[in-house]
């Protein structure tokens, strides 16, 4: 059985998915969940969310799966890695396999769980904010965000 919450956030309405065990979406895009309730799962993550947002949670402790390749499965995993208020560039990212890195972008903009799978972390070489499903705005608010919280880098991000 399928669940949601949603969740208005400072960046628009977030709707998150769930079934019984896990968590397989974290969208901004509009959802019909005419049919579906809430459950334990989905008002945790709800819950979890509003702390981030009000700067009281950096990391998020819920089960999550989304339905992906191997390799899609590896990418996701690796950006959980990166540390909260930091960033990383697709080149510096991609590194370990740097024949790979359109792949591994294009499994980055893959990723359904906004936020806590932490795509929005990875940005361009250059230093300028590229691809993010959420737009861009939404991009940097959560690094200007995590920024301000953790009181790492410049108070004010410039792009």
């Amino acid at each position: 059985m399928d669940y949601a919450s949603v969740l208005e956030s400072p960046i628009g309405t977030i709707t998150i998915l769930a079934d019984d065990d896990f968590v397989y979406a974290i969208t901004f895009s509009e959802q019909n969940i005419d049919e579906l309730k809430e459950n334990e799962l989905t008002k945790i993550v709800a819950k979890q969310l509003e702390n981030y947002f009000e700067g009281d949670l950096k990391a998020f402790d819920f089960p999550i799966k989304q339905k992906g390749t191997e390799f899609q499965q590896g990418v996701w995993q690796n950006l959980l890695s990166i540390p909260y208020g930091e960033t990383t560039s697709y080149a510096k990212f991609s590194a370990h396999q740097p024949l790979a890195i359109r792949a591994i972008a294009a499994a980055n903009g893959k990723n359904n769980i906004a936020v806590v799978v932490p795509c929005h972390r990875v940005i361009g070489s250059s230093g300028k904010l590229v691809g993010y499903a959420g737009g861009l705005w939404r991009k940097q608010w959560l690094l200007q965000h995590e920024r301000e919280v953790s009181k790492k880098g410049q108070t004010e991000l410039k792009f």
